[in-house]
Order: C-alpha cells, then sequence, then structure tokens
C-alpha cells in the first residue's frame, strides 16, 4: 500500500514544545538555509548506505554458514534461501528510504537536535502542569486486549536519571497464550509547558519454541531499546501539550533503530464524525470517551514501511484505543483511576 503523507507545517504549539530555534529537523532560525542544505534528506540518504552495508554484511556471513554444509543438495538450498533474503532485505532499504524521503515533507529539511534543558522539566511524579492526554501519576494502571494478546501497563513508583533530567517509569507488559511476549521499561519526562518528551525505553522481546520441555519464554531480542544521550539517540515526543490537527513530531531518535513518528489527525473526535476516523473503532468505547475532545493520531515507523496505526487518546485517561492497517485492534478494557474505566466493553 503506497504511503500517503499529510504535507504540513509545525505549529506553534508543536515548534515551542521543541525549543524556540529547534524544529523536529532543524531551527526555525536559519529555516531557508536548513532547506537548501537538505539535512533530513542526507540523513535518509545516508541510511540507506548504512542499510546497503549491512545486507552485504549479513549476506557474506550468510554465505559463509553455507559454504560448511557439507552436503551439495542442502548446500544449494541454503545459497538459493539466502539469494531470496538478501533480495528482500535490499527492497526494504529501499523502501525505508522512500519512507524516511516522504517523511521530510512532513517533518521538515531541518537538522534533528532538540533543546533539552533540565531547567525546562518538571517533577516526573508530580508535574506541576499535567497533560491530560497523558496523565501520569505513580500507581495508575491500564490493562488493554486484543484478540490475541493481553496489555498491562503501570507506573511504577521509579524514576531514571538521563541527559540530567528525572523520568518517570511506565512498565509495559504483553502476554500471549498466557506466557509473556514483551517486557518494556518506558521513560518519560513531563515538561513545564505541559508536554510530555519519551526518552527512551528498554525492550525485551521473549519467545516460546515447541518441543522445550518445559515450555519456557526465552529473550530474542532487544531490539528497539534506545536511551537519549547515548550513541547519539536523543528524545521525542509522545504528546504536545496543546496539539493541532496537522501538527507531526518525532516520537524517538535512534537512527536505524527507532524512528517513529506522530501525526495529529484530529483534536475533536466523535464517533459518527468522520467514517475514516470510525472505521475498526468500538462504538460503545468512542462514545464513553469522547465527546467531541478525542485527540487522533497517525503513528508509524520509518523503519516498517506500509505499517501505521490510529491511535485515539481520551481525556483524563490516555490511549484508549490503537487501530492497525493491518486489521489488528488494541483497546483498553480496565483503568485503575477513572470511573469511565468500569465495565468496558471486550474486543470480539
Amino acid at each position: 500500500m503506497p504511503i500517503r503523507l499529510i504535507k504540513t507545517r509545525l505549529s506553534i504549539s508543536a515548534r515551542l514544545a521543541l525549543g524556540l530555534t529547534v524544529v523536529l529537523f532543524g531551527g526555525f532560525a536559519g529555516k531557508n538555509e536548513a532547506v537548501a542544505a537538505g539535512f533530513c534528506t542526507d540523513t535518509a540518504d545516508t541510511l540507506l548506505t548504512a542499510c546497503e552495508a549491512s545486507v552485504a554484511d549479513d549476506g557474506a556471513v550468510g554465505k559463509a554458514v553455507c559454504i560448511n554444509i557439507a552436503e551439495s543438495r542442502e548446500r544449494a538450498v541454503c545459497l538459493d534461501d539466502l539469494a531470496g533474503s538478501q533480495a528482500e532485505a535490499t527492497q526494504l532499504c529501499q523502501d525505508q528510504h522512500d519512507t524516511r524521503l516522504a517523511a521530510c515533507g512532513v517533518l521538515g529539511e531541518g537538522r534533528y537536535d532538540p533543546d533539552i534543558e533540565p531547567a525546562r522539566f518538571d517533577n516526573p511524579k508530580k508535574p506541576s502542569n499535567p497533560n491530560p492526554y497523558f496523565p501520569l501519576g505513580v500507581g495508575k494502571h491500564w490493562e488493554y486486549r486484543s484478540a490475541t494478546q493481553v496489555n498491562t501497563v503501570d507506573i511504577v513508583n521509579e524514576t531514571k536519571r538521563i541527559d540530567g533530567l528525572d523520568c518517570i517509569v511506565f512498565r509495559d507488559l504483553v502476554f500471549e497464550n498466557g506466557f509473556i511476549h514483551e517486557a518494556t521499561d518506558d521513560w518519560y519526562a513531563p515538561a513545564k509547558d505541559g508536554s510530555v518528551w519519551y526518552f527512551g525505553e528498554e525492550v525485551k522481546d521473549y519467545e516460546t519454541f515447541k518441543g522445550d520441555s518445559p515450555v519456557r519464554p526465552e529473550l530474542v531480542s532487544i531490539d528497539g531499546s534506545f536511551k537519549a544521550d547515548r550513541d547519539g539517540d536523543k528524545p521525542g515526543i509522545i504528546m504536545l501539550a496543546s496539539p493541532h490537527a496537522g501538527d507531526a513530531y518525532l516520537e524517538e531518535f535512534s537512527l536505524g533503530n527507532a524512528e517513529d513518528v506522530t501525526e495529529i489527525m484530529s483534536t475533536t473526535y466523535s464517533y459518527g464524525q468522520d467514517p475514516s476516523l470510525d472505521e475498526g473503532v468500538p462504538q460503545a468505547l468512542a462514545q464513553r470517551f469522547c465527546n467531541g475532545n478525542c485527540i487522533v493520531t497517525k503513528n508509524y515507523s520509518l523503519l516498517e514501511p506500509g505499517l501505521f496505526a490510529r491511535k485515539y487518546y481520551a481525556r483524563g485517561v490516555g490511549t484508549i484505543l490503537e487501530v492497525e492497517n493491518t486489521g489488528e485492534v488494541v483497546q483498553l478494557v480496565s483503568c485503575n483511576f477513572d470511573r469511565r474505566c468500569s465495565g468496558l466493553p471486550t474486543p470480539r
């Protein structure tokens, strides 16, 4: 499915959240210079070179594995499989490049270098200007369900100091068939202007394997983990203080590893007003939380071309729903701090 992005300019609220002289890929001072230089496009081109080099490296290792298979037919199968996987990986590099270039049309051509000053941030356990669409508070608990998974999110009584400021810890656990599938600690910091920043995550992916006895989840990946001020990683925004339709920003900046983009589609969502935003939305859920004041975002990774999700945020509760373009729906089924979370409908 081709990627269709809405070309837009950042609103004043988005500019202020990122610092007076900084936007997602560069500064407003010297805007013409940034556009002419094309730092975003240059970044995309450079990452394409890196991706193709990585494919070549993996291919050489794979060929070495095949060489050491003694049986000729099995060795031939290995080499054929390798050729196929190399072709797919090369195409993915190109698709990622195309996706990044499209995103440059949304985010701008400047450098991404947000102004992170500790004085601009607040107490993560008790912010003075809390964001109503991304509520913080130790002890808050959410549970989400899809057709195949259960996802619990808890704000735990822990902070993590990153790049000179304290972040609150969200513990995000995903279970599948009764086993842990993913365990993530997310690190968020509230700014005094009301925006909430995302400073990183520690990701642990688990799998179970048929034939194991006993069957226990095994750690198979930490891909997607990142931390601001480590290896060139930088924080992004998880929720603006005053979002407007058309705003676009990065949630995370860990090149080649974690590159998620958010576009604000609506800040006045109610069920029944826009069929394109109602698609996949449980009517009862939306009518309980959304009275012309829900935020709808389009979220996508520059590393996963063609995939995106619409996320729905309710005032006072946060995320209530995620509708992926694959058809999967993940919805809130309970929370422990808002009476509207009582007796919520469950996924079909």
